[in-house]
């Protein structure tokens, strides 16, 4: 299920309130923490505690698969 357009334009990061990327439908991740967090259902989960940090490979491959926007 994709998210709407719209709602990932007002969804941010709950620790620095910045925007965040889609990747593949799959998870939201934020970039410049890099902390990615599950959408599970369709629904975003983003609780600090549910968020995960990733390594330098998997920040790269999120930034060439995300879509949304980077700050």
């Amino acid at each position: 299920m994709a998210l709407d357009p719209t709602l990932l334009s007002i969804l941010a990061c709950p620790q620095d309130k910045g925007p965040l990327l889609l990747v593949d439908d799959e998870l939201l991740y934020n970039p410049r923490l890099r902390r990615a967090y599950p959408i599970e259902d369709g629904i975003p989960v983003l609780l600090t505690d549910e968020a995960r940090d990733v390594t330098e490979a998997e920040h790269q491959d999120y930034l060439d698969r995300g879509t949304g926007t980077v700050d």
